[in-house]
């Protein structure tokens, strides 16, 4: 198995590929099928590990999966027998437990392993549980498992202690098919979850304010599979488009989502860069080093936590200081060190990291270890000067869908190794 990429740095991005479809929408949108009769297809579906975990989770359970050509999956759940989620499938994924509304909710029972796949600080799963219980579900943690029972929800008003996007979407799914009206509360506004309300309204539920902190779900009795198109992948964009600044390239990327990245989109151009959208294109020109961004992390529609190691990257060849504050995970400063392996001057203070800009970085062997971290190697490997061998890119095929090759499109020179 290839576990290391290799890039050739000092090339500069020009050129243009085309967004995926979203890892953090289409992980939902397949839990959610479980939950509509009948066949979904779901087409802008990435080829990514994580994909491939849920669509093995969802056969293992009894549904009839079918691999389309272009991105498409085609979901069969109504054969599912076993609404187990077993620990040996789901260990490299958190996304594992978006698999407990659904199958509770229209099977009345569910077995889900406690999630794993997450490096970057605690992401607690109570919220999920204590929903779930206010909609009638008797819950039980038993040997490293959440067993979930009901005859069937009831619709309730769910105040979140705390704003969760996968909590979010995993009470939006069971409610779907609850008796009566629920209400959540303090509800994620990621764009994520708005594409997830459009496939279960799509399957004929009834929902109002999705977007906004309070969702009012109507509970049908049944829903029936339909077809939905996954939204862009913001976040690989963002990725895309740091990745030609630090460069000082000129990209364009088609079928994207400006809307959905105006906080990013706003401090690439502080950084320097030239921006221009045109409907669904996106086109970043960059012909200096980049102007020092201070970034605070928060949720939709601030800054994404998601994008910030990769700001690490861009700000450590910018020509001044920055500070970086990351206010949703603690443990989220992981690649600072393998980028200070690299040249970089950055010191972690709490959940602060101070970015002093140097001339250039210079290849090193570093090692990924989150998705997202593993992005900023790969950003910090095309500016430097020399090879860098980054290790442990499994974590990156979890979330960017053939970016050596989206890279190499562009003008880089990574290989596999």
């Amino acid at each position: 198995m290839n576990n290391k990429i290799i890039i050739d740095g000092g090339n500069r991005l020009q050129g243009t590929i085309k967004a995926s479809g979203a890892k953090n929408a289409v992980l939902p949108i397949l839990a959610a099928t479980i939950v509509g009769q009948g066949e979904s297809h779901i087409s802008h579906v990435p080829h990514l590990h994580d994909v491939t975990t849920m669509n093995e989770l969802l056969a293992q359970m009894g549904a009839h999966i079918t691999i389309g050509d272009h991105a498409d999956i085609m979901v069969n759940p109504d054969n599912i027998i076993d609404p187990v989620a077993p620990y040996e499938t789901v260990k490299t994924m958190r996304a594992s437990i978006l698999a407990l509304g659904p199958l509770v909710a229209r099977h009345g029972y569910a077995k889900v392993s406690l999630p794993g796949g997450c490096q970057i600080g605690a992401r607690p799963i109570d919220l999920h549980i204590k929903g779930l219980q206010t909609m009638g579900a008797q819950i039980t943690v038993e040997d490293g498992y959440i067993l979930a029972r009901a005859k069937r929800l009831k619709g309730s008003r769910i105040i979140m202690d705390k704003v969760t996007v996968t909590g979010t979407e995993n009470l939006l799914i069971a409610a779907c098919l609850a008796e009566g009206e629920t209400l959540i509360e303090n509800a994620a506004i990621e764009p994520e979850v708005v594409d997830l309300a459009k496939y279960l309204s799509a399957m004929g539920a009834e929902i109002r304010g999705a977007g906004t902190s309070k969702i009012y779900i109507q509970g049908k009795e049944t829903l029936i599979g339909t077809q939905h198109t996954v939204m862009p992948d913001r976040i690989e964009i963002g990725t895309f488009l740091v990745a030609a600044a630090i460069t000082q390239g000129d990209i364009t990327i088609t079928e994207a989502c400006s809307d959905d990245l105006d906080a990013v989109l706003s401090k690439l151009t502080d950084a320097g860069a030239a921006i221009t959208i045109d409907g669904s294109t996106i086109r970043l020109q960059m012909n200096q080093k980049p102007i020092p961004v201070d970034i605070y992390t928060a949720p939709h529609p601030a800054f994404p936590t998601d994008m910030q190691a990769q700001f690490c990257a861009l700000n450590a060849i910018a020509d001044g200081t920055s500070v970086i504050t990351e206010n949703l995970f603690e443990n989220r400063f992981m690649h600072v060190d393998e980028l200070n392996r690299m040249g970089a001057h950055i010191n972690v203070e709490g959940n602060r990291a101070i970015i002093k800009g140097v001339d250039h970085l210079s290849g090193a062997p570093v090692t990924a270890t989150d998705l997202r971290a593993s992005a900023s190697l790969v950003i910090a490997g095309l500016a430097a000067r020399g090879h860098t061998d980054v290790h442990d890119i499994h974590y990156i095929d979890r979330g960017y869908e053939a970016i050596e090759e989206k890279l190499n499109q562009l003008g880089a020179k990574i290989i596999r190794s």
